[in-house]
C-alpha cells in the first residue's frame, strides 16, 4: 500500500467529514434538524455505498452526494 492510498481499511477516516457535509446540506435544503439529517445519512443507501471502497462513492463531492441521497429516497 502506498502512503495516501485509500483502502477499505482506512476509508472510515474520510466518512465523518462526508456525513457532516451531507447532514448540513439536508438540514439547510430539506429543512430538517441536524440530528434527523445525520440519521438520514447513516440510514441511506448512499452511505452504505460510500462505506465500500470499491464503489468509489467516497470520492464524490458534497453536491453529488446530496443529489444521490435525495434521489434514492
Amino acid at each position: 500500500m502506498m502512503i495516501g492510498e485509500i483502502t477499505q481499511e482506512n476509508l472510515y477516516l474520510l466518512l465523518p467529514s462526508k456525513v457532516s457535509c451531507l447532514a448540513s446540506m439536508l438540514q439547510e435544503y430539506d429543512n430538517m434538524s441536524i440530528i434527523d439529517a445525520i440519521k438520514k445519512v447513516y440510514k441511506s443507501e448512499t452511505y452504505k455505498q460510500m462505506e465500500q471502497e470499491n464503489t468509489k462513492m467516497w470520492h464524490l463531492g458534497p453536491v453529488d452526494l446530496y443529489r444521490e441521497i435525495t434521489h434514492t429516497m
